[in-house]
This record gives structure tokens, C-alpha cells and sequence, in this order.
């Protein structure tokens, strides 16, 4: 199924808005499916007939603000796509593996050039979400691997907040970086999604955030907005990578993730880790969050640590509660903290909250350990 088709589709889904920026960005997205499945059949012919190979097809860098579908259509377009060698990653944690990797590729004469031969062995199709550059260190690596991957015919496909001008605004150094600028505008065309809807927030408008775990139907409705946020996109993984753990997940959709609360506040996990789950995901969904009292109280402390952080970095929360929000903490339980928790959780249900862009930005990739 090409793109093209794959949107007609899901657009007949109840409860999806078809939009017409999204129809433009489909139409280019389907010129790149036919063009890389042309290279590949192309190719193949010409394997073993003659040292020449077909051009590579450019890549796209898609633009635009915050809920407007950039992830949602690149993930069509990677579902749809016929290809082995292809790469769907999140920009943060692909930094994460550069750093990890020309660690190791250290003895190498250059370990920038060794990593990106090793990435195109396995990768014709990168697909980069949420690209942006804050870090001086990652600004001058990825100046010089995104030229090495482009050159070696790896077809990038990116999505961002930023347009390529806007990329690395007022960083150190910034005329270092100002090549690589100028190579995304040149290799890649470069896309705005300039929709004036914000269909995240449009999404969680519609429907309680939070609900009791009595309710028969919590469930059911937490399944359906979790579908209809992803369009039915979500991963069957049951776990997800948290720097050295894996995390038990109910459900992984890459920018939706769906925790059960024990997992999640009932091990041994600290801030670092609910950290990189915020900066990882713009929506958590955590379900069956007990009554705090004296007996749970180190769960009640991790669930404190969860919401600041949660908060500070704008993540939608959806939830399922044991009781209503007044009666969380038992009087037992019940201090300033728990009354500040209160507060922040009746907060994040407020369209002024939701509206609030997701913070992703800021995270020290460098220091990331794998």
C-alpha cells in the first residue's frame, strides 16, 4: 500500500480529520515511495550487470508546529515502505547511539566515518523524528555525519519543529554548523506543514484525561483516545529502553506510551529515568494509580518525582485513579508535597496546560550511558 493510499484509508476511520496541508505533504511523501521503490527495482537489474548503480532519491525534511502530524505521516510512510534496510528513531536516542558508537569506534582512524559506514550497511532510509540541534556537541558531529550518510546514498527523511534556518538558534559556534544547514536545504526538500490545527490537542479536548479505575469503561476509553492519538500506529513492544532497564509498557506508540503504575512507579527508578521518558514521549498514559497512604509511601514518593517532571516538560498525561483527585493521599499521606502534587495533576487537565508545546529540548546526550 502506498502512502497515498494508506491516508484515503484512514481517512474513511471515524473520529479522523482529513486535512488538506496533510493531503500537500501526502503527495510528496508518495513522489518519495515511488521514487524509492523505483531505485530499488533498478537496482536489483543492475547488480551483477554493470559497476554503475541508479541515483538516490532525495530525501524530505517536513516542518512545522507542534500536533500538526509530522510523526503520524512519517510513520505512514515508513510502514508503507518495502524495504529491509530502513530506520524509524527517535533524533534523541539516535544521538544517544552516535555518542555510544564512536565510543566504541574510538581506535579507528576517524570513528565519524567508520559509524557512517556502518549505518549505511544497514540503512538506505533514516527516518529522524523531531530533529533539532541545542548542543554544541552534537551540532559539530552531526555537521559532518550527515554529509558522510548523504554521500554514501542513506535517503533521510526528518521531521521538526524548526525550519533547517532555524535549527541551532544562537548556539556556540553556530557558523560551524551553518554547512550542515545549508546541505539539508540542498539534499533534501524541505516541507512546511503549515496546518492551523493542532490535532493532539484537538484529540485530548475531547474526552476526561483523567478517570476512576471503578469505571468499567476507563479502560475501553483510555484504549480508544490512545488509539486515536496514534491512528492505530502503536507498537506491540512490551517494554521500552530506559538507559540500562527495560521499562514494562502496555503500550509504545513512540510519541504515546502506555504504563501500568506499578511498573512504572513501583520499582526502583529514579528522576534520570522519568527524565527520559518526558523528553521521550509527549503524551504518557499510566493506568491503575493507587490511594497514597503510609504503606505505599515510596511509590507515592516516585509518583511525586514522576508528575514534577511530567509537568515541567509539558508531557499530556492520561490516567486511571483508584479515587478522586481530593481524596489521593490519606490524611496519613497528606502534606505540602501531596497538596503541590494535587495542584500540578488538576492543572494538567486545563487547555492552557494542554496547549503548552512539549519540551524536548535540553537533554545531555553526551552523558547518556549505554
Amino acid at each position: 500500500m502506498s502512502p497515498k493510499a494508506w491516508y484515503e484509508a484512514t481517512c474513511t476511520e471515524s473520529g479522523f480529520i482529513c486535512d488538506t496541508r496533510q493531503l500537500a505533504a501526502i503527495e510528496e511523501l508518495e513522489t518519495l515511495w515511488l521514487q524509492l521503490v523505483e531505485f530499488k527495482v533498478k537496482r536489483n537489474q543492475f547488480l551483477g550487470r554493470s559497476l554503475l548503480s541508479p541515483d538516490v532519491p532525495n530525501g524530505l525534511y517536513i516542518w512545522g508546529g507542534v500536533g500538526r502530524g509530522k510523526t503520524f505521516l512519517m510513520d505512514g510512510f515508513y510502514l508503507c515502505l518495502p524495504y529491509r534496510r530502513k530506520r524509524r528513531i527517535h533524533f534523541h536516542n539516535f544521538m544517544a547511539e552516535v555518542h555510544h558508537e564512536m565510543k566504541l569506534l574510538a581506535h579507528e582512524r576517524d570513528p565519524l566515518i567508520a559509524l557512517a559506514n556502518k549505518i549505511e550497511q544497514s540503512t538506505r532510509l533514516l527516518c529522524l523524528d523531531e530533529f533539532h540541534v541545542d548542543d554544541i556537541a552534537d551540532a559539530m558531529i552531526l555537521a559532518r555525519l550527515l554529509h558522510a550518510l548523504l554521500e554514501r546514498g542513506v535517503v533521510l527523511l526528518t521531521t521538526s519543529n524548526y525550519a533547517p534556518d532555524a535549527l541551532y538558534p544562537n548556539g556556540l559556534q553556530r557558523q560551524n554548523f551553518l554547512p550542515a544547514i545549508a546541505l539539508l536545504k540542498r539534499d533534501l526538500k524541505v516541507l512546511h506543514l503549515d496546518s492551523d490545527t493542532d490535532y493532539r490537542l484537538l484529540q485530548m479536548a475531547r474526552d476526561p484525561l483523567f478517570m476512576l479505575t471503578s469505571d468499567a469503561s476507563a479502560e475501553f476509553r483510555m484504549q480508544s483516545l490512545f488509539q486515536r492519538l496514534t491512528a492505530g500506529l502503536h507498537c506491540v513492544a512490551s517494554a521500552i529502553q530506559v538507559g540500562n532497564i527495560e521499562m514494562p509498557v502496555k503500550r509504545d506508540a513512540r510519541e504515546v506510551v502506555w504504563f501500568d503504575f506499578n511498573a512504572l512507579c513501583g520499582g526502583n527508578h529514579d528522576q534520570a529515568a522519568y527524565l527520559q521518558i518526558a523528553h521521550r514521549y509527549p503524551t504518557v498514559f499510566v493506568s491503575n494509580i493507587p490511594q497514597f497512604n503510609a504503606d505505599n509511601a515510596a511509590a507515592a514518593r516516585r509518583f511525586t518525582w514522576l508528575i514534577d517532571v511530567l509537568y515541567d516538560n509539558h508531557v499530556q498525561l492520561v490516567a486511571s485513579f483508584a479515587t478522586d483527585l481530593t481524596v489521593l493521599y490519606e490524611a496519613s499521606a497528606l502534606d505540602g508535597e501531596a497538596q503541590r502534587i494535587v495542584s500540578r495533576l488538576t492543572e494538567m487537565q486545563t487547555q492552557r496546560y494542554l496547549a503548552l508545546p512539549h519540551r524536548s529540548r535540553g537533554v545531555s546526550l553526551t552523558a547518556i550511558e549505554s
